[in-house]
């Protein structure tokens, strides 16, 4: 019984170890580099728009606050 219970755990450290080496190999290479570079661009761009967005929110909000954008608050509602 101890040495089935071995082989199935010698089995599973052998098959997560390959998965991670295919996965590693996968990621060497121009065509790796170009997915996390790609990645990366990603998370900037999403992370500026969604910036961006925000920041002419709370402008729009601090303006009408302030009574510099009447016609703006007068739309809104």
């Amino acid at each position: 019984m101890k040495k089935i219970f071995w082989l199935g755990v010698g089995i599973t450290i052998g098959v997560i170890a390959a998965r991670k080496i295919s996965a590693a190999q996968g990621a060497l290479g121009p065509a790796g580099l170009n997915r996390a570079v790609g990645r990366v661009s990603d998370s900037i761009h999403d992370f500026a728009d969604a910036l961006r967005e925000n920041m002419n929110e709370r402008e729009s909000d601090l303006r009408v606050a302030l009574g510099v954008d009447q016609a703006s608050s007068s739309e809104r509602r």
